[in-house]
This record gives C-alpha cells, structure tokens and sequence, in this order.
C-alpha cells in the first residue's frame, strides 16, 4: 500500500486543561505556492453541520527546520499556508479543547481519551495531489504509559518511553481515518470471540462507578446471541469488532463505524433493577451492531464518497434508520436478549411518541429524510406539530411493509430477506466502490422482486412519499396483534357512573419544565384542547386559586375536571393572566398488550438460526 506522507498526532500526556496537542505532518512535494486545510464540518451518521474548528487555539505552522510559515484564515473552516512549494515538510500544530461529552465528538480528562478523528484534525484539501488522501497514513497517540487504545484503526507498534508511550496506527484511506474513533484509558478491555470473530468491549464511566458484575455477565451474553443472530442474516465479516460503551449520569446516544460504536447510556442500566434503561442499552448496541451492513457498508449512492464541508441530502434516511431500528429490535427479541414483555413494553412506548404528535399529517417519510439537516436536529418546541422523526416513522413503517410482505409470501419472506438482498447485491457482489450504493429504485426492485413482494411497490410508493397513510390497525392485525384502545369499564347505574367521572383525570395535552419552581410550557401534545390558549413559554401559576409549582400538582388539580370549565392563573412574558378552560380526558390512543401473534409473526421473530 502506497503511504501518503501524511501523520496524524494527538498528545493526551496533560489532561489538567482538557486540551489536546494535535498535529499534522505533511511531507513534500507540495504542488501550489499554497497549501489549504480544511476542518470537517459534519460526522456521518449525524445529520447535522457542526464547527469543531471552534475548539482550536495556538495554532502554528512550520517547515522541517521549525522556520515559521506565514498563514491565514479561509472562509469558516480552512487556513491557506504560503509559500510551501520548496518545503520538505510542513508540520500544523495546535491546541484542541476537548470537553464535550458525546458519541461523535472529544471528551479528553485525566481518567480517558475519547477521539472522533472528524473533531480533531485539518485535512489537506488542496496544494497536494488529491490522490494522497486516499493512501495509507500515520496515526500517532502519545498516551500515559498505563492507558491503551480502543480502535478499528490497523496496529502497527507501541513505542514504550520514560514518561509516556507512543501508540502508532495506520489508516487506508481518508474514510478509514476519519472512521477510526478511538477510546484510550486504562480500564480492562474484555474479549470476546462470535462466530469466530473477535469482539471487545470497552467501558469507560464518566464518574468512576463500576458496572454491576452480574448485569455486566448478563450483557456481554446478550451481545453474542445479538451478534450471532446478526451474522446469520448476513454472514461473519472478517475484521474484528469493537464497542466502545460510555456510562453517564443521563447522556444517551449511539454513533456506528465501519467494525466499531460508540454507545452512551445512564450508568443504571448496568445496575440491578433497572429494566427499561437495559433494554434501551441492548437495543442501542444491537441498531449500531447492524449498521455495519446497513449503512457502513450498504449507503445512499450519494454517501459512497462523503463531503464533509456541506450537507449532503438523501431522502432515504427512513430506511437506514428507520429499518435499522425496526430489524435492531426485532433481533434482540430472536436472539432472546429481549423478552416478548421487552419488544411489546417498547413497542407500547413507541406508539405513545407515536400518537402525541400531529406531525404525520404534514411531513413524508421522503420529507423527513431530506430535511434532517434542518429539522430534526434543530428541533424546536412547535417540531411535533408539524414534523415526524423519521426513526420512529420509517421503523413503524417498515413494521407495517413487513406485515403485507409476511401475507403476501405466506410468511416465506420479509424485510430482513429484503435488507440481506440490498447488501449483497449492492456491496457484497459489486467489486468497484463507485459502483456501490443504492437508490429508492434499488429498494423498490429488490422489494418486488421478493416473493409475496411482486405488487407491493405502490404500497412502498405511499408509505414513503405521502403523508398521514400509515395503517397501523391493519399492520397489527396481520400479524395477530390485538391494537386497540384501553377503554373504561362501563357503569352499572348512573350513580356508579357520576362517581367515576368525578375523579376523571383531566388532561391538557402539553409538556412541561419545572425549573426555578416555576413550572412552564415546554410543547403541546395532538389534539391539546388549549393549544390557542398557552404558548410555549408560558408559566402556570395557579389551578382554580390553587399554587402550582409541579407536573404532579399540576396533575391533581385537573383530576375529576372532565369537561368542567377551570381557572388558570398564567404569566406570559412577566405578565399574569387569567384564563377560563375545559379540560379533556385524554385522548385513548389505541396500544399492543403482550400476545404471542399469528404465524407471520413468529415467521417475523423466529431466530434465523433456527432456519
């Protein structure tokens, strides 16, 4: 492999100001009188522009004899070096902050390093052949002597010094360095072989606290049957694979890599007794697990070669997450680390996301997906009226495909079939990355293709591309799955049903912040009967004369007023008013109960190796 002459440093020997030494060493020959470095401005796999270039100071620029080069600032991202064309060698150095803590971003203290190469690095973007970008290059870590590095980057050797060691890695090409998230710590890395291939596991928590060792034994056995039921849908990949777990006292996301992820979730759910945050952690580490195929490897045709200085649209993010959602789940239930209570508790609080918000009567799959940089991660307190989370969606969707395919094919063939096609057809089988990558036209074929899938392309056509379709009362039941409200008991007599009513729970359909013991509108909820009346922002005061300062005060002064008309004491901007409103019973949105489904749907859940 050709090596570009190109070495990424990062020296993490001072973590007492959370700053980073970074460097980037380029070697001659430069082709222009200039040389121009760019910083990424967006991290795929999270569909949003950010400014990491915002955490660089003391930045310097030096030839191979430490004479300073002069440069400048370009645009928001870039600096332009002059007069490089009779350099040996240009050196970049800089202070980089490191204090955010998330899955896609640098988080650098005494106790770890966690390093998104996208965050940390200038990239050469002109003044070099652009060919050097894609050749072998150089990462150096210059880490504490007791820490070592959680990495897909390829190890090349350990340099041990007096003070520090010298961990040296390699990368392909540009996408396998930009890729190559790194932890490094000091913790125990625990190993695992799957199928014959290696897994390791690497936690780190941000306050010290150490997993419980039985929900730790239980998790690494629910990650190999997870595993296991992944690679007979899709076959055992030949890299190892690395997860790369950090524990908080709330943050929770997920960021895939090409062999690696790194989660985060509350430290409870690593602690006995906590059922729901442990099946989120499960279910997180399954959906990252399976975008190794569906989105690392198998990628919107636009996404084959990344531009990191813009936004790069695809209209088919519903079905990279959205099915990455619905078959991630769907494994943890065949594999068995999730129960059939797991999957229908988790389903029932998806429904209720589901029928709170009013945004599927205005907003595509289609939309969705092509407006994620503008919307869903800058969402805002009026996003759910007119919005739709293309997650939550496309997973409810292509639970809803799956469910016609099932019938159609008499159980023979489902979504999962039609994912496996995808990434074989369009990855596996096809030698010239240029010619990988997908459309909605590659799904479509591939859908109808299947057997059962011959007439289902118009029904694809109208999940995806038109708003306020989705069926799910339909969808259910061809699965066998009781989907109905959770109506009251009837009353006997009117004595018995006057006395029911009056401790009716009143409901206003908003969500709200308690925050300096006020408590405040933060959104309203479909069909809030007083969505013309509060605006976000607004803070309630008093119920009926009463002091609110709670949701749960708040709660119990609504109860037993159904339809009564009630007074609330509110401030809008330090102004107090008084409003007289009828509160509703909430609306009874139709739920799942644990059932064990028809024939399709233990076609649906049955594990693959059981096939």
């Amino acid at each position: 492999m050709t090596e570009s002459g190109i070495t990424f440093t990062v020296d993490a020997t001072q973590p007492f100001h959370q700053r980073l030494k970074v460097a980037i060493h380029i070697k001659a020959p430069f082709l222009k009188p200039k040389l121009t470095l760019s910083f990424p401005r967006w991290v795929p796999g999270s569909y949003f522009l950010r400014e990491p270039i915002q955490h660089v100071t003391d930045l310097s620029v030096c030839d191979e004899t430490g004479s300073e080069l002069a440069f400048a600032r370009k645009e928001v991202d870039s600096i332009v070096i002059s007069d490089v064309q009779s350099c040996k060698h240009v050196t970049v150095e800089y202070q980089l902050l490191a204090v955010d803590l998330t899955v896609r971003s640098n988080h650098f203290d005494k106790s770890h390093l966690h390093m998104m190469p996208p965050f940390t690095w200038f990239l050469p973007t002109s003044g070099i052949d652009s060919d050097r970008m894609n050749q072998q290059h150089s990462i150096q870590f210059s880490l504490p002597k007791s820490w070592t590095v959680t990495t897909q980057l390829d190890k090349i050797r350990v340099e041990e010094g007096n003070a520090m060691n010298i961990h040296t890695y390699s990368a392909m090409n540009r996408d396998d360095l930009l890729d190559g998230v790194a932890e490094c710590n000091s913790n125990v890395i625990l190993e695992t072989i799957v199928d014959g291939r290696r897994h390791t596991l690497d936690i780190w928590d941000a306050g010290g606290k150490e997993p419980h060792p039985v929900m730790l034994e239980r998790f690494i056995h629910d990650m190999a049957c997870i595993i296991r039921e992944h690679h007979a849908l899709f076959g055992v990949l030949d890299e190892d694979y690395h997860t790369i777990l950090h524990l908080t006292d709330g943050p929770r996301g997920g960021l895939e890599h090409t062999n690696s992820q790194t989660s985060m979730v509350p430290r409870i759910a690593l602690q006995p007794g906590n059922v729901e945050e442990y099946r989120d952690l499960v279910s997180l580490f399954s959906h990252e697990y399976l975008h190794q195929w569906n989105v690392k490897r198998l990628r919107p045709k636009k996404f084959i070669d990344y531009d990191l200085q813009r936004e790069v649209n695809s209209d088919l993010l519903w079905w990279f997450e959205g099915t990455t959602s619905w078959l991630g789940d769907i494994i943890c239930l065949q594999s068995g680390a999730w129960s059939k209570e797991d999957y229908f508790e988790d389903m029932k609080r998806k429904l209720k996301r589901h029928h709170s918000r009013s945004g599927i009567n205005s907003q595509s799959l289609t939309e969705a997906s092509h407006e994620a940089w503008i919307h869903l991660y800058r969402s805002h307190p009026y996003s759910r009226e007119t919005q739709i989370s293309y997650y939550l969606e496309g997973e409810l969707s292509v639970f809803a495909l799956d469910a016609e395919l099932r019938k159609r094919s008499k159980g023979e063939s489902g979504v999962a079939d039609l994912m496996a096609k995808l990434y074989h057809k369009h990855h596996v089988d096809v030698e010239q990355k240029k010619d990988r990558g997908i459309q909605y036209k590659d799904i479509r074929r591939a859908l109808t293709s299947l057997r059962g899938g011959g007439r289902l392309g118009s029904f694809l056509d109208d999940l995806t591309t038109r708003k306020g379709v989705l069926n799910l009362e339909q969808a259910f039941g061809l699965f066998g799955i009781p989907y109905e409200s959770n109506k009251p008991k009837e009353r006997k007599d009117g004595t018995e049903k006057m006395a029911w009513q009056e401790f009716e729970q009143g409901w206003l359909g908003i969500n709200l912040r308690n925050q300096n013991n006020k408590l405040t509108v933060t959104s309203h909820l479909q069909h809030s009967p007083v969505r013309e009346h509060l605006q976000v922002g607004d803070e309630i005061i008093a119920i009926n004369d009463q002091r609110i300062t709670s949701s749960e005060q708040l709660k119990t002064g609504l109860k037993g007023n159904v339809g009564k008309e009630i007074t609330i004491l509110m401030a809008r901007r330090s102004i107090v008013k008084q409003l007289n409103i009828k509160p509703i019973a909430e609306p009874n949105a139709p739920s799942v109960s644990v059932c064990d489904g028809n024939r399709f749907w233990k076609a649906t859940t049955q594990s693959l190796q059981d096939s």
